[in-house]
């Protein structure tokens, strides 16, 4: 699962008219630098031999500001830290938060598996993927109330460290175009459905085909 709001876009117009800088080209520009997102054709169309001749010549992409919040499990943003460059993030704090709200299975993401996948079978019957999913929800909400009702950190402690990578954490993250770019270079046939699915919401920025496909 992944849910991706409030997408911002910063200093398109600015960045793609900087790229004239080198050669002093401005009055081929024909945007109008009015803070909007829409480019004339002529600096498109700049914009696109740029980034056909490499990334030492499209440096203009990293002025190119992206904001976005993102609900994903712990599992994508484990992969999603291989972009540290020219990216933040602001989370909201497991260390602080986790205590707070009663653990429940739509605290996670186990989508996209069967859950009647039977993991063994013996004389009492069968053990199904899903009995272990709800097996693991139940002693994390478990810890969760040992420690609110004892303080006792080694419940929290124990929580923290068992608790699955499947649990959903919200981020406020920052980027830029040059690493919109990569991300799609590099995730487009990526075996974790919420990088397809970022995928999809990356095209739909403002030229995004054009600039970052």
């Amino acid at each position: 699962m992944i849910k991706i709001e409030n997408i911002q876009i910063y200093n398109l117009q600015n960045a793609v008219y900087s790229a004239r800088n080198a050669y002093m080209s401005w009055d081929k520009s024909d945007t109008i630098l009015d803070g909007s997102n829409n480019l004339g054709n002529n600096d498109l169309n700049l914009a696109k031999s740029l980034i056909m001749a490499g990334p030492s010549h499209s440096k203009f992409l990293r002025q190119i500001f992206v904001n976005m919040d993102i609900t994903a499990p712990l599992y994508f943003w484990k992969e999603a830290d291989t972009y540290k460059v020219g990216t933040v993030a602001n989370s909201c704090s497991t260390m602080h938060t986790l205590q707070k709200y009663p653990i429940t299975i739509d605290s996670f993401s186990f989508d996209n598996i069967d859950p009647d996948k039977i993991i063994y079978e013996n004389h009492h019957g069968g053990y199904f993927i899903k009995d272990f999913i709800e097996g693991t929800i139940e002693d994390c909400e478990k810890l969760r109330q040992l420690y609110l009702s004892t303080k006792d950190k080694n419940y929290w402690r124990a929580l923290i460290q068992i608790l699955p990578s499947g649990w959903n954490q919200k981020r406020t993250w920052t980027a830029n175009y040059a690493v919109l770019r990569n991300i799609v270079e590099t995730r487009s046939t990526h075996k974790l459905t919420e990088w397809l699915e970022f995928l999809q919401i990356i095209k739909k920025l403002p030229y995004g085909e054009e600039l970052l496909t």
